[in-house]
């Protein structure tokens, strides 16, 4: 159930949407996403009843204490909050979630439904993928869409992609059956740091989605968080040579532009974003 708090009054909003969990590599995503809310000041005005959509065994609600020491339970949320760009002449909608387990097509209906009732102009999803990246170079971020004009028109791509996927995926094909012009994109994360948090990868999304939008955002805080994360995983690296050399490998492709040419080739990148899908499609 969509339950509604306010309803804002929002100019030629666009809205972008994030999830933790399947397609969120690094944290990528919904750290890009929530960067996003944060600095452009968003308020919530809707949020989806977790009740309908999780599975409450599989993601599990937290028991935190509240300032009065009091015992509360947080639930999985999917909150819809919204805002000026500054310096902007638009608004935004912005999706800070969590992946659902239960009722896809209705969770992407209700999406749809607040883009179409504020005329979105755009519907934007972020992810993120393992791929054969070193971390010390720039982050590849690949941009796909269906509808032509706009592939042509933002210079995105076609993806191709058959196989297992998770909302993000759904809820563009639920974006293009409601006639909402719809993008993905998606980063690269080192595959072996899969499991740290990193900014690097969410600051690539960020600056890509300004650039999407055609708006300015200052990012110094987040661009000293992805040096510092650059430094600690150098360190991490330098403590095993195997892992040493591997890396050492990649940075001298991608310096002779073999890697490069790799990623910033649009059909490698999208293969690349197939196959993490594959690869993770019976987890």
């Amino acid at each position: 159930m969509l339950r509604w708090t306010t309803r804002p009054r929002l100019r030629r909003p666009a809205m972008i949407c994030a999830f933790e969990g399947w397609n969120d590599a690094g944290d990528a995503a919904s750290s890009a996403a929530r960067y996003l809310a944060e600095r452009w000041e968003l308020r919530p005005f809707a949020d989806l009843d977790p009740e309908e959509y999780f599975d409450f065994t599989t993601t599990r609600p937290r028991v935190r204490l509240d300032e009065g020491h009091q015992r509360e339970v947080v639930w999985p949320a999917n909150d819809l909050l919204a805002g000026s760009i500054p310096g902007a002449d638009r608004d935004v909608i912005v999706l800070s979630g969590t992946e659902p387990q239960l009722r896809w097509r209705t969770f992407c209906g209700h999406l749809t439904e607040v883009a179409q009732a504020f005329e979105a102009e755009i519907v934007v999803t972020l992810g993120a993928l393992l791929a054969e990246v070193p971390h010390s170079r720039p982050v590849s971020v690949i941009g796909t869409a269906v509808d032509d004009a706009l592939i042509d028109r933002l210079g995105l791509a076609r993806s191709s992609y058959e196989g297992p996927t998770g909302i993000v995926g759904v809820l563009q094909d639920a974006c293009a059956r409601a006639g909402l012009p719809a993008a993905s994109l998606w980063a690269a994360v080192p595959t072996y740091v899969p499991g740290a948090p990193s900014p690097k990868a969410a600051l690539a999304l960020v600056e890509r989605t300004c650039e999407l939008l055609d708006v300015a955002l200052a990012t110094t805080d987040l661009e000293i968080a992805s040096a510092s994360y650059e430094r600690q995983i150098d360190e991490l690296v330098d403590e095993d040579d195997e892992t040493a050399g591997y890396v050492a490998d990649l940075e001298a492709r991608y310096d002779a532009g073999e890697v490069e040419e790799e990623l910033t080739d649009v059909s490698s990148l999208v293969e690349e974003v197939e196959r993490f899908l594959r690869s993770t499609g019976d987890n």
